[in-house]
């Protein structure tokens, strides 16, 4: 099959119907491809907590002429504050909103998953086949062809698979050799989930240490509800293995491991049960040698996963799309030349948002002691009064994603 243009149409399958795969789709079906994805959740999975985009992530969203859909859904955030146990603040660290520099804390573009989930959905679905309520569990794959294999017992024969499967990714791991472990761990374990808002919910994210390196997060994204977030250090099996485990062994873990916290404890845990969703997960980032064999390619977090601490997984997930598809649309005829490409043009990205996480940084975050917290504590608030933080934001040159370039592909910048 091809296109007017005279090139191959390909026949893409997208495993994920995250933000990567809606994205990945959104660029190849204009490129002229057949764009096929399954999503494993039996509709369009639209929950989550809050995301940001920074950097050549915001260029992105730009490029897909999103920019505005986007601006039309942001969550109010102002800033970060470190707050003490009779939730007073210590010290608080602002968004930079002056469009120059690099954000803070908090980014410029602070939206809900969910709320760029549907954009995203919107732009695509006219163009996009959507499978909803079936994984891909499998695939074999010849010079010709990549079958893939359906939970539902179904298989269908396409040009390329792309998993876009998240952190978890079955198609990675039917991928990579046996045994190999993807995973660059840091000993920080996460859950997050909604409550109801109260008066005293500012548009300021509050962020509370407490000893034995733990750390509650509360941020607001509408009038009615409220993200709450624990955190703590533990490098245990059972940490690890938690987040495999039911939901409600899932909320046990973290209710014993903060039940004396202080603060607004009680609260937070008293919501989670009634919480619409509840998620569970550790602290990790995907790190592998390569991204593609065959007609099979990664995507997204279950390429390079870079951590929520990277404040680049969204944004990565999006450069990474708008990559893939850019070498496919130029190569379409030569998946191996086009893979090869996207490994050599995006390798340095990832390489440089994920080596903004570091593991030393992060434990100066959750402090073990209490002299550690009222250290940490004291010493930002010294750096605010200084406005250190905001100077240092609007002075640097680049954003997280570093001085990284955009590669120009005419097949996708000249559709929209």
């Amino acid at each position: 099959m091809t296109r007017g243009s005279g090139r191959r149409a390909l026949r893409v399958l997208v495993a994920g119907g995250g933000i990567a795969g809606q994205a990945l789709a959104f660029w190849l079906t204009r490129g002229g491809h057949q764009v096929t994805v399954a999503e494993r959740f039996p509709a369009l999975r639209d929950a989550g907590a809050q995301v940001d985009l920074r950097g050549q992530g915001i260029e992105a969203v730009k490029r897909m002429g999103l920019l505005d859909a986007v601006r039309g859904k942001l969550v109010d955030e102002a800033g970060v504050a470190f707050i003490d146990g009779r939730g007073k603040p210590k010290a608080t660290i602002m968004a930079n909103t002056s469009g120059k520099g690099r954000q803070t804390l908090t980014s410029e573009y602070e939206i809900m998953r969910g709320d760029l989930v549907r954009i995203l959905y919107d732009a695509t679905k006219d163009g996009t086949e959507y499978v909803f309520g079936v994984s891909v569990d499998g695939f074999e794959q010849d010079a010709d062809k990549v079958v893939g294999h359906f939970s539902d017992g179904s298989s269908g024969a396409f040009d390329l698979l792309v998993g876009a499967d998240g952190q978890g990714s079955r198609v990675r791991r039917a991928m990579l050799p046996e045994g190999l472990d993807p995973y660059w761990r840091v000993g920080i374990h996460m859950a997050y989930w909604f409550v109801p808002r109260i008066a005293s919910d500012t548009n300021i994210r509050d962020s509370y240490m407490v000893p034995g390196g733990r750390q509650i997060m509360r941020r607001s994204h509408n009038p009615t509800q409220t993200q709450a977030y624990f955190v703590i250090r533990e490098e245990s099996e059972e940490a690890s293995a938690i987040h495999r485990a039911p939901v409600e062994r899932q909320q046990e873990f973290w209710a014993s491991r903060f039940h004396d916290a202080g603060w607004q404890t009680e609260r937070f845990i008293e919501g989670m049960r009634t919480s619409p969703f509840f998620y569970s997960q550790e602290i990790v980032q995907v790190r592998t040698d390569t991204w593609s064999k065959g007609r099979v390619v990664l995507a997204g977090d279950a390429a390079h996963c870079a951590s929520p601490y990277s404040g680049m997984g969204v944004s990565g997930g999006l450069v990474g799309a708008h990559v893939l598809a850019g070498e496919i649309n130029r190569h379409p005829g030569d998946l191996p030349t086009a893979l090869a490409g996207y490994d050599r043009v995006l390798r340095p990205f990832v390489n440089e948002i994920q080596g903004e996480v570091n593991p030393r940084l992060l434990r100066l975050g959750l402090p073990m002691s209490r002299r550690a917290i009222d250290v940490f504590q004291a010493t930002t608030a010294l750096a605010c009064f200084l406005h250190v933080p905001d100077l240092a934001a609007r002075l640097s040159t680049h954003d997280r994603g570093g001085d990284w370039q955009f590669p120009e592909h005419p097949a996708l910048t000249d559709a929209v």
